[in-house]
């Protein structure tokens, strides 16, 4: 676990001192990344109080801290560092996390996962030359991808064929655990839209 991600004695230092400024015993710092495998993926560092983190988190203790990773983020924090460079203002804690995203999907991804990657890397290329991105805006609980079209999918005439035909074949034929897809956009704002 420890070649994952590594986080320096500096950042150690700085974690260990923040945390010991929120006065709990146990605390530790939980390391997640959000919509990972994705161009929109971002690194996120929290505060973990003790019986906050997830049964699956993996527990990794370091010298000065303890640190939580979420287990569908560990694929993206290879190679990860968190480091802390001291400055005149006090300094700045940061991530580089090169794989974050980069698409690490296989069949054991969680459904969300697996939306994001075929939407990003098949369905929203395509959709581009007519300026258009569809966004995964969640998974319900009976395994439904909710959907919304941006850009200049947004109000196209063409868009339930598109949903029809080629983003709902493609997922379901996929992702053979979902249910459904469900499009949320308010195709009645034709602003942007490429067919009107």
């Amino acid at each position: 676990m420890s070649e994952i991600i590594r986080i320096t004695d500096s950042a150690q230092d700085y974690l260990a001192e923040l945390l010991e400024k929120q006065n709990v015993e146990g605390i530790a710092v939980r390391i997640f990344i959000t919509q990972p495998g994705t161009p929109y993926a971002e690194t996120c560092l929290a505060y973990c109080r003790p019986g906050e983190e997830e049964p699956s988190d993996e527990r990794l203790e370091l010298e000065k801290i303890t640190a939580l990773i979420d287990k569908n983020s560990i694929a993206f924090l290879e190679e990860a560092v968190v480091d802390f460079n001291a400055d005149r203002m006090g300094g700045q804690l940061t991530i580089k996390a090169p794989n974050a995203k980069m698409p690490k999907v296989n069949a054991d991804s969680p459904i969300e996962d697996r939306v994001n990657y075929i939407l990003y890397s098949e369905i929203n290329p395509g959709l581009a030359a007519h300026g258009g991105e569809i966004k995964l805006v969640e998974l319900t609980a009976d395994q439904v991808a909710v959907l919304a079209f941006g850009g200049g999918c947004q109000g196209c005439a063409a868009v339930d064929l598109t949903l029809k035909e080629g983003v709902e074949k493609t997922l379901m034929e996929r992702i053979p655990e979902l249910a459904g897809i469900r499009d949320v956009t308010d195709h009645t704002d034709t602003t942007n839209a490429y067919y009107r």
